[in-house]
């Protein structure tokens, strides 16, 4: 889904919004796979009605600048 996305007509804005973000990338599979294990466990266990953002700083960075 993301890859279409990048594929898109919005494509060339999201490139730009995950080059500024915290990590400059996209995430892999297996980092939202971890993200839902973790929400699945005892660990995540009090956890309720929040909003995870698995996106490697991308909305963190949106009306940021980076030096």
């Amino acid at each position: 889904m993301g890859a279409a996305e990048l594929d898109g007509p919005h494509g060339e804005i999201m490139r730009q919004m995950v080059a500024g973000s915290g990590l400059g990338r996209v995430g892999t599979p297996e980092e939202v796979a971890a993200a839902v294990s973790f929400l699945l466990s005892r660990d995540a266990g009090f956890i309720t009605g929040t909003d995870l953002l698995v996106d490697g700083g991308v909305v963190a960075s949106i009306g940021t600048t980076r030096p």
